[in-house]
């Protein structure tokens, strides 16, 4: 056995010696068990002693043999905080890893997944979890999200009795399934026995603050389970400021909250003469922003709105426009804060509430009873404040009261469709412009229609990159990729394979497109058909749907060449989807699992799992809206 020799040490002295005998027989058990001593804090040692006498203690361990090592400083066992996101579009997951760097400030270990992901949690050993999910179609999960609901649902989920959680709900007060992955969610945990450390949270477009203020509830009580070095008072700070550790955060110069002016220097149509459709390719100056994106990303851009449509608008409401407003705080004019910071096409249920009190209209206090969801739904579909103004006139409505019900303008994302390697400096993206009628009134969406009708060349656009983490090109270029996007969710797969010509991958690409009439809907034709020429797009598989009596769809595509898929996903194939969520998608998911019954000869429980496994190794991503 080693030989402790007071002597040694320049920190020597009566204290030393009489701690050390009291201890002797405990750092003997210590020895045996070949755990390495450190000296605890009620040892009669300053901390500069303390350290000199762990570092002693280990260089004399290590001299045993027993091979351990301790850190430097040791500090206060951490409690495991599984963060969980499930994110479409990437909010969720940013918030997830803000959170972790404040977590871990105050006594936890945090590991942030996404919700798929849950394999790797033990849920019988943990103590508390948080979860922020964002909400996807009709009230379903994201893609990310949806295996973990369906874990909470099933026969296998463990007793959760034990657990504590918070959940942060994230959605769009314009439709009627608000929030409505994170309700489900908190609802089935404390069905299951789990304990709501805090209650929800449920999160409207512009979450920002409301995200803050959630976890500011969740931090105090939360830290009641992290036992660690930091004294009440500097955890209580870190708590009442949960922003103060994201603040340090890197992050481009021009983001979300600070978007880059930039120049559009393109904006040409795609389609031929004959299309029902606008459909527009944009070109967008990025040099000397510093802004960064690789393909699969988004770009975030804010738009104004029509300016006919404010003063159709502002006259309907009786007003002139030059009435003082205050907007966020600060001093407006209304004309202006309709035209850049106020959103005025979708109907919120809350403008609507407010509306039926202020007109006394019968037929919207109608609406808005719960029997009546479905006439409410289809009433709104297409329609706008204008139609509000028009048909339920308000009677001393003043600029302020107007404006105080009225959300921030929000932006819109637009998947990518340039390689920064093929288009350094630029970004690109592919726009369907929105116009349709209601009640012998044209409707333009606002985004779409802002930039299809931006004339002035000293115009700017406040853009900023959206990263998505969970759609990317694999990192081996040699791996097979099979891209699905009819009409505008060609955008990302024209990044995709002009990424790959830059980077000559070896790897296969097969891409499935369609729209309505090939003569005058094939986007990108000219270049699609040059990658074929040159290797890069082994294979094109197009569905125009109008081009003959049976409409034809990618779907069908995929099944008419179903043996061949099967091959690719049998060779590793990588599997991307884009565009219409609530048709497109689900036609494509069914597809695909049909045809991995029929040529693997599975059971329809098997290709659900084959699916699952798919997107567990991200051999299955979709871009969906």
């Amino acid at each position: 056995m080693s030989t402790i020799h007071a002597s040694e040490s320049n920190y020597s002295s009566n204290a030393f010696n009489l701690w050390a005998i009291r201890h002797f027989r405990c750092l003997t058990i210590i020895e045996m068990t070949q755990q390495v001593p450190c000296i605890p804090s009620t040892a009669p040692f300053s901390q500069e002693q303390r350290a000199w006498l762990n570092g002693f203690l280990v260089g004399l361990f290590a001299d045993a043999n027993f091979g351990a090592t301790v850190p430097a400083s040791l500090p206060a066992p951490k409690v495991s905080l599984p963060i969980l996101f499930g994110s479409q579009t990437g909010s969720a997951e940013q918030l997830a890893k803000r959170f972790s760097k404040e977590a871990s400030q105050i006594g936890f270990a945090p590991r942030v997944l996404e919700l798929n992901s849950f394999k790797q949690i033990d849920f019988a050993r943990e103590k508390i979890v948080l979860i922020i999910t964002s909400t996807w179609g009709d009230g379903d999960p994201p893609d990310n999200a949806l295996e973990f609901w369906n874990f909470l649902n099933s026969t296998n989920v463990p007793d959760l009795k034990h657990l504590q959680f918070g959940v942060l709900a994230l959605g769009d007060k314009n439709y009627s399934s608000f929030c409505g992955a994170g309700k489900k969610m908190d609802e089935r945990l404390e069905t299951l026995g789990a304990k709501r450390l805090v209650e929800r949270a449920d999160c409207d477009v512009d979450y920002e603050a409301d995200a803050v203020a959630w976890i500011g509830r969740f931090w105090p009580k939360a830290r009641l389970l992290a036992p660690s070095n930091l004294t009440p008072s500097d955890s209580k700070k870190i708590a009442d400021q949960p922003a103060a550790a994201s603040a340090a955060e890197k992050q481009p110069r021009f983001h979300k909250n600070n978007p880059y002016p930039a120049r559009m220097v393109a904006c040409r149509i795609l389609n031929k003469p004959g299309s029902a459709k606008e459909t527009r390719h944009v070109e967008i100056e990025l040099t000397g922003s510093d802004l960064q994106y690789e393909p699969g990303d988004a770009i975030g851009v804010f738009p104004r709105n029509c300016k006919v449509h404010v003063r159709e608008l502002l006259g309907s409401l009786g007003f002139t426009g030059s009435e003082p407003v205050k907007v966020n705080g600060a001093d407006a004019i209304l004309q202006t804060a309709l035209e850049t910071h106020l959103q005025i096409h979708q109907l919120s249920s809350g403008l609507l509430q407010f509306w039926s009190d202020r007109s006394g209209s019968s037929e919207l206090k109608e609406l808005l009873t719960p029997e009546k969801k479905a006439d409410l739904d289809k009433f709104l579909y297409g329609r706008d404040i204008l139609d509000l103004a028009q048909r339920y006139p308000i009677k001393g409505l003043s600029a302020q009261e107007f404006a105080d019900q009225l959300r921030k303008l929000q932006p819109r994302l637009y998947s990518i469709s340039s390689s920064p390697k093929a288009h350094p400096g630029q970004v690109h993206l592919t726009v369907g412009v929105v116009r349709y009628d209601v009640d012998g009134r044209w409707r333009k969406g606002v985004c779409s229609n802002f930039l299809a009708e931006l004339s002035d060349p000293e115009a700017r656009v406040p853009v900023y990159i959206q990263v998505s983490h969970g759609f990317r090109l694999p990192t081996d270029p040699s791996i097979p990729v099979i891209m699905i996007g009819p009409g505008t969710g060609i955008a990302p797969f024209r990044a995709f394979l002009y990424e790959r010509r830059a980077d000559q991958a070896p790897g296969k690409n097969w891409l499935f497109f369609g729209d309505q009439q090939r003569a005058c809907d094939f986007l990108y034709e000219e270049q699609l058909l040059q990658f074929q020429q040159e290797g890069y797009l082994n294979r094109l598989d197009l569905a125009f749907s109008r081009d003959q009596k049976e409409k034809t769809y990618v779907q069908h595509r995929m099944l008419e060449n179903s043996a061949l898929f099967w091959e690719w996903l049998q060779n590793g194939a990588y599997v991307y989807v884009c565009g219409d969520a609530k048709r497109m998608a689900r036609d494509v998911d069914n597809a695909l699992r049909k045809l991995i019954r029929k040529e693997g000869g599975k059971t329809a429980e098997e290709a659900v799992e084959y699916v699952s496994a798919l997107k567990t190794a991200k051999r299955y991503q979709r871009d969906v809206y």
